[in-house]
């Protein structure tokens, strides 16, 4: 059984003060209606590889107050996700209430869907704040934090056709 942690909640304003912001901003040859559905469909996130299931707990339609659970592959960190700003079609943010291990006070995540003239930008945006315990590996690891979170940005391209150049 799962011996959950509980996260203090975040908001749109954490996304600039937390101590560590990830974000990464990738022009897509797609519509921003193919970026949105891959965001809140069931397979939520499928392309990513870090993920094993990102799962909806709420029922549909979803919108601010909706859940979800995210595992990374091989279960080593769950998370039980709120959101806190849903703009259908656009714009979706995401506090982590409850983790399977207690390395973060509060985690955010932000999604950002805007037309271009080729397809459309999306910014996927992670915040977050370590426990005290962890503030030190964190600090001291930023290169392999930024490689991680980094993946999901690369999946993301890869998923949605942009070739490397």
């Amino acid at each position: 059984m799962t011996r959950w942690h509980e996260l203090e909640s975040a908001d749109e304003g954490f996304f600039a003060s937390a101590p560590f912001i990830h974000c990464y901003p990738m022009d897509l040859p797609v519509s921003p209606e193919q970026v949105w559905a891959g965001l809140v469909g069931d397979n939520t996130l499928s392309w990513c590889r870090a993920l094993a299931d990102v799962s909806y707990t709420s029922e549909p339609p979803h919108h601010v107050g909706t859940t979800r659970t995210a595992k990374t592959t091989g279960g080593v960190l769950v998370f039980q996700e709120r959101f806190f700003r849903w703009e259908e079609g656009k714009r979706q943010s995401f506090s982590v209430e409850q983790a399977n291990l207690p390395m973060f006070r509060r985690f955010a995540e932000d999604y950002l869907v805007e037309p271009t003239d080729k397809g459309c930008r999306f910014t996927w945006t992670f915040a977050y704040e370590p426990v005290p315990a962890w503030k030190l590996f964190f600090t001291a690891s930023k290169p392999v934090s930024a490689g991680i979170f980094g993946s999901f940005a690369r999946d993301t391209r890869r998923h949605f056709g942009v070739q490397r150049r």
